[in-house]
C-alpha cells in the first residue's frame, strides 16, 4: 500500500525518479524546470510560495507525486480565486494558506498528478484531500490539469473552465505561406501587412536554443523579461541565473526567438518547447514598433513550429486580438476542493454558471474565425 510524504524541496527527490513519472513531454514538469525555480529564488515564501509536494511511496519507490505550494496569496496563478477569498474573510475564516497544485507563474496544461498508474493518480488526488483535511486548510486547487486526469477527481472537487488561444497545424501546412492560404482574405493581408512593417523597420531575427544561446543573448532576454513588468508595474519572480539554468539543464526545450536591429537586441520572446508543442511565455521590447510584437510573439512561433514539425503553439493565457492570427479558442481546466461545506456547494452553482459563460463565450469567439469556411 502506497504511503504519503510531503516534501519541503525538489532536491530531496532524485530528478530520475522523479521524471520517470512523466513521459518527458511537458517541460514545466520536469524536475529541472520545478528545481531551478525552488534552487534560483523564484518562488519564496516572502512571495507567498512555499514548497509543499505530495509524494506517494511504496516502500523506497517513489509511485507518483505532485507539484504543490503552499500559499498565502493567489499571484501567480492565473485561476483568479480573489473573489472566493473575500467571501471566505466577509465570514471570518481563513481562505489562506490554502494548498496548490500548479506550475509557478505557467499558464500551461500539463499533467499534475504524476504516475504511471491510474491508481496512484487517484490515491494521490484522495492524499490531497485528506492531509488538508487532518490539517485544517480551507482548500486545495489543481490548476491547469491535463484532459486525461479529470476522471481522477471525484464529485466533491469542482470544477472551472476558462479559455485560451492556441494555434493547431491539424492541416498539415509545411510553410507560413500555406497556414496563410487557409485564412481569408482580411486577416490573410493583414498579418502580411504586419509583417512587412517589421521588415520594412530593417528588423532581423535570430532564433537560438539553450545549449546555442550565449551569456549575452541570455542575460538580453533577461532584460528584455525585466522591461515588460517594469512597465505594467509588476513584479519579476524568474531571476537571470533560472535563465541561464534552463540554459544548461534542458537546452533544446529554451528557444530565444531575438529581434535585431543590426547588432543590437530590440525585442525578444522566451519559449519552451514540448514534445510537440511550442509554449510562448515572456517577450519584452526596448523598441515600440509597429507589428513587432505580433511578429517576436506570434509569427516567428508559427514559424518555427512549421520548420520543426511541431504541431501545436500556446502562446500564453488571454488576448482576443491573437484569433485574428490563427489562434484559436481552447479550453483549459481547474479542480478546486473546498473544505467548508456551506461554501463547496455555493460555489459548485457559481462554478457551474461560470462554466456556461465560458462555453457561450468560445462559441462566439469560433463564429469568427479567421480561417476560411469549409
Amino acid at each position: 500500500m502506497a504511503t504519503s510524504r510531503v516534501v519541503g524541496s525538489l532536491k530531496e527527490i532524485p530528478a530520475a525518479h522523479w521524471d520517470a513519472l512523466h513521459d518527458g513531454t511537458n517541460p514545466f514538469i520536469a524536475h529541472a524546470f520545478l528545481a531551478g525555480l525552488e534552487e534560483h529564488g523564484c518562488v519564496r515564501e516572502e512571495w507567498g510560495w512555499s514548497p509543499r509536494h505530495l509524494t506517494l511511496w511504496e516502500g523506497d519507490q517513489l509511485v507518483a507525486a505532485a507539484p504543490g505550494y503552499s500559499k498565502n496569496n493567489s499571484h501567480g496563478e492565473f485561476v483568479f480565486d480573489h473573489a472566493w477569498a473575500h467571501a471566505y474573510a466577509r465570514a471570518g475564516l481563513d481562505y489562506y494558506p490554502k494548498w496548490l497544485f500548479a506550475v509557478p507563474y505557467s499558464p500551461v496544461t500539463g499533467p499534475r498528478l504524476l504516475s504511471m498508474s491510474d491508481a496512484h493518480r487517484q490515491a494521490l488526488a484522495r492524499a490531497m484531500t485528506g492531509l488538508a483535511e487532518r490539517e485544517g486548510a480551507s482548500s486545495v486547487h489543481v490548476n491547469f490539469h491535463a484532459e486525461r486526469e479529470a476522471m481522477t477527481f471525484d464529485a466533491q472537487w469542482l470544477e472551472r473552465m476558462d479559455v485560451q488561444y492556441h494555434w493547431c497545424n491539424e492541416a498539415g501546412w509545411t510553410s507560413f505561406d500555406g497556414f496563410l492560404a487557409a485564412l481569408d482574405h482580411k486577416h490573410r493581408k493583414n498579418i502580411r501587412q504586419e509583417r512587412a512593417k517589421v521588415a520594412r523597420e530593417g528588423i532581423r531575427f535570430r532564433i537560438v536554443h539553450g545549449d546555442e544561446a550565449s551569456e549575452s543573448d541570455l542575460a538580453t532576454m533577461h532584460g528584455l523579461y525585466l522591461q515588460t513588468f517594469a512597465e505594467y508595474g509588476n513584479h519579476p519572480a524568474l531571476t537571470l541565473p533560472f535563465f541561464q539554468h534552463l540554459a544548461t539543464a534542458i537546452p533544446r526545450s529554451l528557444v530565444l526567438m531575438l529581434a535585431l536591429r543590426g547588432d543590437e537586441a530590440v525585442a525578444g520572446a522566451l519559449c519552451l518547447r514540448g514534445g510537440s508543442t511550442l509554449y510562448g511565455r515572456y517577450w519584452g521590447a526596448y523598441e515600440q514598433v509597429p507589428g513587432l510584437h505580433f511578429e517576436t510573439c506570434y509569427y516567428q512561433g508559427i514559424d518555427y513550429c512549421l520548420r520543426e514539425g511541431l504541431t501545436r503553439f500556446e502562446p500564453g493565457a488571454q488576448g482576443e486580438h491573437k484569433l485574428a492570427r490563427g489562434f484559436l479558442p481552447a479550453f483549459v481546466r481547474s479542480r478546486h476542493w473546498v473544505a467548508h461545506e456551506g461554501f463547496r456547494e455555493a460555489l459548485r452553482e457559481w462554478c457551474a454558471q461560470e462554466a456556461d459563460s465560458v462555453r457561450r463565450y468560445a462559441a462566439t469567439l469560433t463564429s469568427h474565425s479567421p480561417f476560411k469556411a469549409t
